[in-house]
């Protein structure tokens, strides 16, 4: 029987190539779409599943309002690690990670010099605490030392090539040496962190401090197996009120209760490690995470597409049924039984499922490395060939074959053999609900996506054109000021003079995710008295609101002119209102001098009010922000204004090789930096466009067989209408006007889904764009132009068809 079903499959496959390769072509697509992004979402729901005791493994993050500003960080106090180890029996194990930046790295009395971005303090036990294999060392004693680093297999490669680097000495920022002690496999792509640099944090000053309310180091704990975290959580507030109370007291200058009864809140929380990357959104994590978010919507994306590829099928079968009508009353005058009929339609369908899949599995690995380019992801080759994928695509076998196949097989097999044999059965396109209903899903969700699509980049091109308050426009920034040293005015200066250079500032801190720093400030004279907030501070020099072309709305900017600006101070227009400054200018905030071991309050006087401006994300509304004179020499920056940028970046360089020299010239425009910032947006932008074309494709490759089949039909009702007069205009219009109606019911389903979705998405953001009638109008005009398009070809095509051919056979 089996062998029957088989060989009746091939021959009616043969038979009607044309429809043979459409559904075969678009289910191939379709699956190929699904398999792509299946291994996306299979990576983000895969992240940190490598650390074996991970439903143990928490992060310590805080939380707290002061006078009404609330900030949540995934930061902890150097002292809060061994506090928990030392107060709770729960916890097994702690860990602190301390991010440092960049960092240059070079080999002891060696010139060639890498600057690394992945790098961090790390406890001792960091290689008992998470399960990174060491290739070369001691796990115990790798990082037990000071000034010991364990590097990551790839950065072994990097700087020591094929040499041992065990006992090798580097040198850090031009300055101190450390030793190589162990070299690690390279970090999981789906973890949440990635280093290649664990510097030791034994001896590091920062780190044995006993303070609570510094929040600097990432907190890891392990639990005991019966603990449960949300019972564990219950035991904080005593842990507050023990270790940050006695600091609120002496910065606040207010007991924990009336830190409370002011109506300000602070708090631990766990977070589970398995969460971090799709659920943490945290000030301080240690790489910017995903979100589960992006994945129902990427799950959701291989789903209709899926879905589409599976309607095309279905609707071609239910009307090619009249081809097969009278197969199916012979089949049961010769005594076939209904269910016999049902397992060949539904063989047909595993079969050409089983080809698609084949074609999709052999797509998805040819265009793997390009989908990584597309997603900026790393997903390997050899996950094609797990098991786990094996039994992806054999789940998804059966359900496509199983989806595709079952209405065609159900709806052919209940023909009556009687109606079929005398032709009294009516299969025309008009009869055909259950397929218009499909087309109108299949353009529906095609819409839908193409409405995303568009919206995505409309919200993208909003960011680029709105105001921001400062000029990022011809920025030229170069990293790691501080290695010109005692040059560092001189360069700066010599830069200035150059032709096409403007202005030039000093300063670590830009409106471009560069550095943040939040301190507490107090209002009036004296820190610890009277209304305090937790701000922003922007370290910042002379000519700093010059060169970013920010405005001021009240006073004057720091100035050279005024030797003592070093004890006054700016702040944006969102600052003073936080203060609830009248007349701002004048007045005195305060806050706790840093540079002291015990906190002595610090003084510092308005004088100018900087118009509000964006240094933070369109996802956030502007926030309070105090700017002090103090360089922060992370970066030198120059305002240009020439039409050769070329040339006068290569004389800036020259300059600095001049005063410099050795050292790396790293640089970049601030356009550049500001649209990283939006870097996900624009991933998602991309991959919204390739699947929206995709779908679109797929639905027309759909349109296309039934346009053909339609007009297949009506073969002799054309011959008859050209004889009489018809012009193939006419002719096109009358095979296109039903699928025309729906493409324009599906574009007012598709436009309400897709604004309310979308509505959502736009909700991430404090500054959005507003919705257009235009993209909506838009859309709906190159849908229904893509499905005239596509139906006109076979259309005109019949249309053009000797007439004759058409009748000769009445």
């Amino acid at each position: 029987m089996l062998r029957n079903y088989l060989s009746v499959t091939i021959r009616a496959l043969k038979k009607h190539r044309f429809y043979t390769f459409i559904n075969v072509f678009g289910l191939s697509v379709g699956l190929t779409c699904f398999l792509m992004i299946s291994l996306l979402v299979i990576d983000e729901l895969s992240f940190d599943a490598f650390q074996e005791d991970i439903e143990h493994v928490y992060r310590m993050d805080f939380s707290g309002t002061i006078n009404g500003n609330s900030f949540i960080t995934c930061l902890a106090g150097p002292a809060t690690a061994e506090a928990m180890i030392r107060d709770f029996p729960e916890v097994t194990d702690a860990l602190r990670l301390r991010s440092i930046g960049d960092r240059l790295i070079k080999r002891k009395d060696e010139v060639e010099t890498f600057k690394e971005g992945k790098v961090v303090y790390a406890e001792k036990n960091f290689f008992q605490f998470f399960d990174i294999p060491l290739i070369i060392g001691n796990p115990e004693t790798a990082l037990e030392k000071p000034r010991s680093i364990a590097i990551s297999e790839s950065a072994a490669k990097k700087i020591f090539n094929d040499e041992d680097p065990i006992g090798q000495l580097v040198t850090i920022d031009n300055g101190d040496s450390h030793e190589i002690t162990a070299v690690f496999k390279d970090m999981p792509t789906n973890m949440h962190f990635h280093y290649d640099f664990l510097f030791s944090m034994e001896g590091l000053e920062e780190a044995q401090q006993g303070i609570w309310l510094s929040f600097n180091f990432n907190t890891y704990l392990k639990l005991t197996p019966e603990t449960e975290a949300s019972i564990f959580e219950a035991k904080f507030p005593t842990l507050i009120e023990k270790y940050l109370g006695p600091e609120i007291q002496q910065f606040l200058g207010q007991s924990i209760t009336e830190f409370y009864e002011s109506g300000n809140t602070a708090g631990f929380e766990l977070f589970p490690m398995k969460d971090i990357h799709l659920y943490s959104d945290k000030l301080g994590e240690l790489e910017q995470n995903g979100s589960i978010r992006y994945v129902y919507i990427f799950g959701a994306i291989a789903m209709f597409i899926l879905i589409l590829a599976c309607i095309n099928f279905m609707n071609l079968s239910t009307a090619r049924s009249a081809n097969r009508a009278k197969e199916v009353g012979v089949r049961k005058v010769l005594g076939a039984y209904r269910q016999h009929l049902i397992q060949q339609f539904m063989s047909e369908a595993f079969t050409i499922t089983f080809i698609s899949i084949l074609l999709a599995f052999g797509l998805t690995y040819a265009l793997l490395p390009s989908f990584n380019t597309l997603s900026d992801k790393a997903i390997q080759t050899s996950t094609l060939f797990s098991p786990f994928f094996y039994a992806i695509m054999f789940g998804v076998l059966l359900t496509v074959g199983f989806l595709a196949g079952s209405y065609p097989a159900f709806y052919l097999s209940k023909f009556r053999p009687v109606d079929v044999l005398k032709g009294k059965l009516n299969l025309g396109l008009k009869s055909g609900g259950i397929r218009s209903t499909l087309v109108v899903i299949q353009f529906s969700i095609s819409i839908i996506m193409m409405i995303g699509t568009a919206i995505v980049f409309d919200q993208l091109s909003y960011i680029q054109n709105k105001k921001l308050g400062y000029d990022k426009e011809q920025i030229f920034m170069i990293e790691d000021a501080w290695l010109l040293e005692n040059n560092l005015d001189a360069f700066k200066n010599e830069v200035i003079n150059l032709p096409g250079v403007e202005n030039g500032t000093i300063a670590s801190f830009l409106p471009v995710g560069t550095t943040n720093n939040n301190n507490l400030w107090f209002k009036g004279q004296t820190a610890g008295t009277g209304d305090n907030y937790v701000m922003h501070n922007y370290r910042i020099d002379e000519n700093y609101i010059a060169t970013l072309g920010m405005k001021m709305k009240l006073g004057r900017a720091f100035s050279v002119d005024f030797p003592n600006d070093s004890t006054k101070v700016l702040m944006n227009e969102s600052a003073a209102k936080q203060f609830g400054f009248t007349d701002p200018v004048g007045s005195y905030i305060s806050t706790y001098d840093g540079s002291r071991n015990e906190p002595v309050s610090l003084p510092l006087q308005i004088i100018g009010i900087v118009e509000d401006f964006h240094f933070s994300t369109m996802r956030e509304s502007i926030g309070p922000l105090i700017f002090t004179l103090d360089r922060a020499r992370g970066f030198i920056s120059f305002k240009l204004k020439t039409d050769d940028i070329n040339n006068t970046v290569e004389r800036i360089e020259d300059k600095w090789n001049e005063m410099a020299a050795g050292q790396p010239f790293s640089t970049s425009f601030m356009d550049d930096r500001f649209d990283n910032l939006y870097e996900s947006e624009q991933r998602i932008g991309r991959i919204f466009g390739v699947f929206a074309f995709l779908a679109i494709f797929i639905a027309c490759l759909g349109l296309y067989g039934l346009a053909a089949f339609s007009a297949e039909q009506k073969t002799k009702e054309i011959g008859i209408r050209k004889v009489l007069g018809a012009s193939i205009m006419q002719i096109v219009a009358l095979l296109g006007k039903e699928f025309l109606k729906l493409v324009i019911i599906s574009f007012f389903i598709g436009s309400i889904v897709a604004f309310f979705t979308m509505k959502e998405w736009l909700n991430d953001f404090e500054y959005r764009v507003e919705f257009s009638p235009m993209t909506f109008i838009l859309t709906g005009l190159i849908a229904l132009s893509i499905a005239w398009l596509t139906m006109s070809f076979q259309s005109v095509k019949t249309a053009r068809t000797n007439p004759v051919k058409a009748l000769k056979d009445e």
